[in-house]
Formats: structure tokens, sequence, C-alpha cells
């Protein structure tokens, strides 16, 4: 796995040092990487995204969630996704400690936050290494959301009891045996429409899969798109997903058949929350309403994971792959992916997440005030947040047609 992707990258990063435009690229004829990126279109990736909101937040546990599992697998289908599946478990409350509050009001962008203190707890006065972080919670109040019409939306409850999230594969022409998960969480939280955390990174597996699914698209090895439930109650879904079928990997069946249900997994690629890279909260605890000129798309590993070398490398190889063929953003590369639905992955396969910012130290420092709160919901997006998840779309296809040996026949 290791000489593959060193390889990989050698191979993907030589075609960034040409220097060309995404123009150029489009309109070279071998390039098939090309013509797929050009088909990820800006209008197409919004409506699917705004698509998902009118399931409100999609929480786990209620029937907009339900809806929403429903509309995906309807979407998926047509796109011509004939294998849609879904996996089944049951998820049951656990008790939670104290460490996360719920926000009791909606955050104001504009108006300096209370007991704002330094990263390093220094406080406003003080000096501070890592910057100033604004106060973040999850928000549990109805009455906090402002819009009547998506307070409807979110009034139910979540109760304990079976849940389901879909899947669908392309199947590989040589190596059907072997495959890429791309994916991201289509539940969220926090009286909201879930836009960011996590419809932008559904809209984007979605949009992916359209792609793929294309009959003239052909990949040597399989892909399997999949928008897990249940992130937000601590990665159930994903979790559920592993437990059930990591030991099927590579079993043929029937034997001799050329079927295989679950494919060897060679890479895990998660999606979670793409949009909002507004930069580090001010010393007065506000953020721009401006996605920042310099707003990149992160990709991240896990350092201390046991497969840790190979998911840097994996890591590169998207880094080299955006390097070439976004539009708008370019990529970085971070080790510290956490919290997100590639971690119950990431000791089984090589893992990696992208994203808007570095999870631990931008999100949980409180760059992204939409997280979890009432204002993560349409309005409060523009074209240019938009544009950064067209532009980890972008990362990922361009990436995974490379990893997966990916044709265009006319």
């Amino acid at each position: 796995m290791g000489t593959t992707l060193r390889f990989l990258a050698t191979t993907i990063m030589g075609t960034a040092l040409v220097g060309m435009s995404q123009l150029t690229l489009a309109q070279d004829a071998d390039d098939p990487i090309a013509e797929l990126v050009s088909r990820l279109e800006l209008e197409s990736y919004k409506a699917t995204l705004k698509g998902l909101t009118q399931f409100g937040d999609r929480r786990q546990g209620t029937s907009r969630n339900r809806a929403a599992v429903d509309w995906i697998e309807e979407q998926l289908i047509s796109y011509g996704c004939s294998n849609v599946e879904r996996l089944h478990y049951t998820f049951t409350t656990r008790p939670r400690g104290s460490g996360r509050r719920a926000a009791t009001e909606t955050p104001d962008l504009t108006t300096p936050t209370g007991g704002l203190v330094g990263r390093n707890g220094s406080g406003p006065g003080g000096s501070s290494i890592y910057g100033y972080r604004a106060n973040t919670g999850v928000n549990r109040d109805l009455q906090a959301q402002p819009d009547e019409r998506i307070r409807l939306l979110n009034a139910e409850e979540p109760v304990d009891g079976p849940r389901s999230e879909v899947y669908c594969t392309k199947i590989g022409t040589t190596r059907p045996d072997e495959m890429y998960i791309v994916s991201a969480h289509m539940d969220g939280h926090g009286v909201n429409e879930a836009v960011n955390d996590d419809g932008s990174g559904t809209a984007l597996v979605m949009e992916l899969a359209r792609i793929f699914s294309d009959p003239n698209v052909q990949t040597e090895r399989s892909i399997r798109f999949a928008l897990w439930n249940n992130e937000e109650t601590g990665l159930n879904g994903s979790s559920a997903y592993v437990e059930q079928r990591k030991d099927l990997q590579g079993i043929e069946e029937p034997a001799g058949s050329g079927n295989y249900p679950e494919p060897t997994w060679l890479g895990m690629i998660q999606h979670d929350m793409m949009l909002w890279d507004h930069g580090a909260p001010r010393a007065d605890g506000t953020v721009s309403w401006d996605q920042r000129p310099e707003a990149d798309v992160n990709i991240e590993f896990q350092s201390v994971s046991d497969l840790a070398d190979d998911s840097m490398r994996l890591a590169f190889v998207f880094k080299a792959a955006a390097d070439a063929y976004n539009t708008d953003y370019p990529a970085t590369v971070g080790p510290h992916m956490t919290n997100t639905d590639s971690t119950p992955f990431m000791n089984e396969v090589p893992s990696i997440s992208l994203r808007e910012n570095e999870r631990g130290s931008h999100t949980g420092g409180g760059w992204n005030p939409t997280w979890h709160t009432p204002l993560d919901v349409w309005t409060n997006f523009t074209d240019k947040d938009f544009r950064l998840g067209l532009n980890a779309a972008q990362t990922t296809l361009s990436a995974v047609a490379k990893l997966t040996a990916a044709t265009v026949n006319d």
C-alpha cells in the first residue's frame, strides 16, 4: 500500500508542476480527470445541498432524519447507482458528561462574546501564541432559532431505536475486489438546516456519486459512496459499518462470481464541514462574515493512528491532486484528524478527512460560529463559501479518479 501511494503522489505532483490552468486541462482529451472535474458545477452542488435543507437539521432518531435517508437513497438511484444498499443498526443513548454544554441563545458574529479567553488561557489582555477562541457549544433550545419555519421543522425530539444509513458502489472493471470509501455524515443538530455540518459534505459525496455513476465513466477499482448516520451522537453509524463489515472484506460471494459485497478497503476519505473558512476570532470574539482570501481545503490524517504513515501519504496524494485541479482554493495537510467518521476506520485502513479548518485547533477554537448553532442555515452562506465546498469536491474527485484509474468513454 505504501509503495502504491508513493508512486501516485509522485505522478500527481508531476501533473501539478506542469502548471496548466483548469481550462487547459479540461481541453486535453488525454486527461480524463480534467474532464470529470469539469462536470462539477457550483449550481448543481448548491441544488443538492439545498435539497437537504428541507429536512431541517436531520437529527438522528426523528422522522425528519428518516425522510432525509429516504431522499438521499432516491437521489442516488436517480443518478444511476443501481446497487444502493442500507446498513441497519440500533442506537441507544448513553449517559453523557457535562463537557459539551448547550447554548442558550443564537451567537452574534458582530457582537463581542463574554468569557473570551486566549487559547493558552491567558485571556484577552495577555499574549497567546495560539490566538483567541470564541465560545462553542451545542444548541438544544428550540426557541434560540429565530426562523419559525426552521423551528417547526426541528420540533420533534429523537428517540432511541433502529437506524439506517445509505451507501452505493461504483464497481471496478479489473479490480472489483478493492475499493476506496468516500463518505460524509448526513445527520446534524443545533435547531438549524445543518447546511455546513454536514450538508456540505453530504452534497459533495452525492455529487461525486452522480459523476462516477455515469455509465461512460469506468474505474479499475471500486468506489463506495457512504452517507453515515449518528455521527453527532459519537460516530455510531460509521462504527456500526466497521463492526459489521470489516471481516467481510475481499470475500467473493458466491465463489467464482466476481461479486465482492465488501471489497478490500484501500483508503477512507471523510468529508465533514466544507464551507466556512472566515478566519480566527478577533480579540473581542467576533468573526468575519466574509470568506478569507487565503481560505483552503484542509486534509487531515491522525498522526497517532496505527496507519499514520500510509494515511499521511494518502493525504499528500490528495494535496497533489488539489494542486493540479482545484480552480479557486488550495489544499493543506495537517496531522490532527479527530472527531469525525474516519476515526473508526483509521486503525484499519489509511484514513483522511477533508474539511474547512483543522477540527481541533480551529473549529474547536470557535473559528466557525455556525457549528452546532442556529446559524447553520442557508442564508448565512455565500457563493464564496459554497465554492470552497466545490473545491473540496474537486480535490477528492481528482484524487480518487487517479487512485482508481478512471477513464471516460465517448
